[in-house]
């Protein structure tokens, strides 16, 4: 990009701030000048996993530079947020940020490394999917309505697996006890996955996960489907109704996903990749991919994902606070 500047003396500020300017539109355009590393902060085969790869491989085509998936897994995603706030804010090293690490964690962690509103910079959101609650075939529940009353009339007896700490999937059915009164214990498991499969085998009776972790299952019966934790139906699995329609209106929890990157990364680097990184999400194949893992919901500036993130950090603060969820 060539910057042609005339001075004048009552113009010195003018000039100054264009000197300033041109570099960093020039270095956006030119990025990436190197391979991408693209953080995901949960592990291979989980919905984050799944989703930063499809992207990841579209991201290396548009951008003309190796874009790799990193895993790095812990603390609900709050270990790989960490990592890449303490990378160079130059692009090439990004996060696939999400509710647990961006919103959650904030409120129920209380010895973060970082702080989300002024160490990591929002870039551009991905989209949402709900959480699915499930059973094992052997339990005798077969609606939400029945494990709602199951739940009230044997207090404490009912066990749910979930993800770690501070996970969409745990915090919903945090907020489900809160909202329906109920007492059942969680098991949390470092892995997602690894709940799904003791759900499965029916050592768990009950598993919240993110939905498209658990489409095969209940899709093949080896789960039975209660509700999805959005406020419509899934198009996958018409069939399973929402918490709301269990009597509990305004009932509504969507895991999300997005790209961020460290504070100090130059506003018009973070506009190049809002702009691409939009553009690859509305491509035809990309958003029959995103809709396949019901990855979902329309694109949006930085400075929207940044406020939306910002009402979910008020909004689980205040859940944790309901619930008596203590820190951790």
């Amino acid at each position: 990009m060539r910057c042609l500047i005339k001075a004048r003396p009552r113009v010195t500020f003018s000039i100054a701030a264009a000197v300033w300017l041109c570099p960093l539109a020039s270095w956006a355009q030119s990025f990436p000048a190197r391979p991408v590393r693209y953080v995901v902060p949960f592990g291979a085969g989980t919905s984050p996993d799944m989703v930063g790869r499809i992207l990841s491989d579209r991201f290396t085509r548009v951008w003309g530079q190796q874009v790799f998936v990193e895993n790095r897994v812990g603390v609900a995603g709050v270990l790989g947020t960490a990592y890449v706030v303490k990378s160079p804010p130059d692009g090439h090293t990004l996060l696939q940020c999400n509710i647990a690490s961006s919103a959650i964690a904030v409120s129920l962690f209380a010895k973060m490394t970082y702080d989300q509103l002024r160490d990591v910079a929002p870039v551009a959101r991905i989209g949402l999917t709900p959480n699915i609650i499930t059973v094992h075939p052997s339990v005798p529940i077969h609606t939400i309505k029945e494990f709602i009353a199951y739940a009230r009339a044997h207090p404490n007896k009912l066990s749910y697996a979930s993800g770690l700490a501070g996970t969409s999937p745990q915090l919903s059915m945090e907020l489900l006890k809160l909202v329906a009164k109920l007492d059942v214990v969680n098991i949390p498991y470092k892995v997602g996955s690894q709940g799904i499969t003791d759900n499965i085998a029916g050592q768990v009776p009950v598993g919240i996960s993110n939905f498209p972790a658990s489409v095969s299952p209940v899709q093949s019966g080896r789960l039975r489907p209660l509700a999805v934790t959005s406020a419509t139906r899934v198009a996958q699995l018409p069939n399973v109704p929402t918490v709301q329609e269990a009597g509990l209106p305004g009932f509504e929890v969507n895991s999300w996903q997005g790209v961020c990157a460290p504070a100090g990364t130059p506003a018009a680097l973070l506009d190049k990749m809002n702009t691409d990184i939009n553009s690859v999400l509305r491509m035809p194949d990309i958003r029959q991919r995103m809709e396949e893992l019901v990855m979902v919901g329309a694109q949006i500036t930085r400075e929207e994902f940044d406020q939306f993130i910002r009402a979910e950090i008020t909004r689980w603060a205040q859940v944790i606070k309901d619930a008596g969820i203590p820190q951790q």
